[in-house]
């Protein structure tokens, strides 16, 4: 079996993906309650029972609702920096200690046959980080809450398979909607999430030869929507040079609704 994935679900409303290979079966967040984290696993063909643990990105709500209850349902461990597991271990509730693990940023954890590498985001978190899966000389990038894509992040995600990509915001629906200003401001910082345009421009700094797609993740329910994430999306990379459809393919996720599982 090849490295396989679902983003289950994506968006400003919940967050979860659903990682496999023939030996291991991870889920990243679960930012849903337990029935719909149920639910989502069953539009798949796939059981929270079979996973062999919980991989936490950062304590936001809709990153972490179900994760101690499924962890507690089906005895998964769950793994998360120490930062976050302080900031979120009020929400997650009481979590046997056999399933609580740490799992440091910048850092390699190998399971079976996937490799699973850390690598730090700037968002408005304890200390947020995302994940990269190495299987048989293949990598799958997920990427989503944060303000900006550095450098640093890009020579750690550059030229992967796939990726799972933060799309979350158009800056003139933020800029225009009914928004406090102190929300819009938090959204479009540093610390925030990026917008169409900025992740399109990171995306062109990351795309390599072996890249075969991308998927458009966190979408703000308000603030943008699929077809004018992918138009604009699609338009800045043409300008950096790139052939969408061609070269690469783009893909929408959904807040309800999973992506169908796809083989790296």
């Amino acid at each position: 079996m090849a490295l396989n994935f679902s983003v289950l679900a994506s968006g400003s409303t919940g967050n979860a993906i659903y990682v496999e290979t023939e030996k291991k079966a991870f889920l990243i967040d679960a930012g849903f309650s337990g029935k719909q984290m149920e639910s989502l696993f069953q539009q798949i063909n796939r059981s929270p029972k079979d996973l062999d643990g919980i991989l936490v990105t950062h304590e936001h709500s809709d990153h972490i609702k179900g994760v101690g209850i499924l962890a507690r349902k089906y005895n998964l461990p769950i793994y998360a920096n120490e930062r976050t597991w302080q900031a979120m271990s009020r929400s997650i509730g009481e979590i046997p200690m056999d399933l609580k693990f740490i799992f440091d940023m910048e850092s390699v954890k190998t399971f079976g046959d996937l490799d699973i590498e850390s690598f730090g985001v700037s968002h408005d978190a304890a200390e947020p980080m995302f994940y990269i899966f190495h299987h048989s000389g293949k990598k799958l990038v997920i990427i989503t809450d944060t303000g900006y894509v550095s450098n640093r992040m890009i020579g750690t995600i550059k030229n992967a398979d796939y990726y799972v990509f933060e799309s979350n915001h158009d800056v003139e629906m933020l800029r225009m909607g009914n928004y406090p200003w102190n929300l819009k401001r938090r959204i479009l910082s540093d610390v925030g999430h990026v917008s169409n345009e900025d992740a399109a421009l990171a995306m062109s700094e990351c795309i390599g030869d072996r890249t075969k797609g991308i998927y458009l993740a966190h979408l703000s329910k308000d603030n943008n929507m699929k077809e004018l994430a992918r138009m604009s999306v699609t338009q800045v990379l043409e300008q950096q040079g790139f052939v969408v459809g061609e070269q690469f393919s783009l893909y929408d996720t959904d807040p309800k609704t999973p992506t169908t599982l796809k083989a790296v």
